[in-house]
Order: C-alpha cells, then structure tokens, then sequence
C-alpha cells in the first residue's frame, strides 16, 4: 500500500522515538532474554522462552509498523497551514457538548490518535464532522449512543 498517511511533526517525532528506543533498547534485551531461555535446556516447557520469543513477535511487527508509517508519512506542520478559522487536518478544536462541558480535541493521523491525549484521528466520526466546519458552527455526530450535538468554540494550529 503507497497511500500518504497524514501525520503532525509531533506524531512523526514520537514514532521515530519508538523506532529506535524498540531497536536499540527492546530488540537487543528480549534477544537476550531468548538466549538466557535457551540456555536453561528444554524449550518445550520453558514458558520464558515461549513468552520472550512472544515479545519479540510483537517487538517485531511493531518495528515494521512503524517503518511503514514513517515511510508513507505526509508530515504536515499544524503552525504552517492558513487555514483561518476553518477546521483542517492538525487543528486543536475547542467544543461544547449539550450538556454544557467543554472538550478539546486535536485532529490528527490515525498513527497517532490517542484519545488520552485528546488527539482523535482524521477518520473518526467527530473529525469527520469538524473537517471543513468553522469557529462557531454547529455540528452533529452520529455516535454508538446515538446523535452527538456540538458547538465550535475555537480554532487552533498549535
């Protein structure tokens, strides 16, 4: 697959962090934990190696991942785009629900959504619904718990 994946200079900077603390830091220790595993004789009854070579599956497949991502990225730096108040791929959007609280969310790649972090991706319902919407508007999402009603109270490219 060769599509772009769109992602902030944060988001492209944490993935390379990953990257090399899993090749530099994680890779070379569950290698080690292999290697001390096998050393203790039979590996049809050594639950340290089934688990360590488990983690180097993972260790792994997250290493491809994030090859992969890093090598379809689309680097879009939030503070550069002139996009007003119009609500485009890296805005920080300020919301009040119905009920009156306040939210505040940044709209970024899928490879770096983390909805701890108030960071939603580009493909989510809420995003998909903010995209092109301006400070003051109005939207609605269609949610698992039916109908979200938002109000639009800033706009920001941080």
């Amino acid at each position: 697959m060769s599509d772009k994946i769109p992602m902030t200079v944060v988001g492209a900077e944490r993935l390379r962090e990953e990257l090399q603390r899993l090749k530099s830091k994680d890779r070379p220790a569950v290698i080690e934990a292999i290697a001390e595993a096998r050393a203790k004789g039979d590996l049809s009854e050594n639950a340290e190696y089934d688990a360590a070579k488990e983690q180097q599956g993972f260790i792994e497949g997250r290493i491809r991942e994030i090859e992969d991502f890093i090598a379809r990225a689309q680097i879009i730096d939030p503070k550069s785009l002139n996009a007003g108040d119009r609500i485009v791929f890296g805005a920080t959007v300020e919301l009040e629900d119905q009920d009156g609280q306040a939210i505040t969310y940044q709209i970024v790649g899928d490879a770096e959504a983390d909805i701890k972090e108030n960071k939603i991706s580009i493909s989510s319902p809420v995003a998909r619904a903010l995209i092109g919407k301006h400070e003051g508007d109005s939207i609605e999402v269609n949610a698992p718990g039916g109908t979200r009603e938002y109000s639009i109270l800033s706009v920001r490219y941080i």
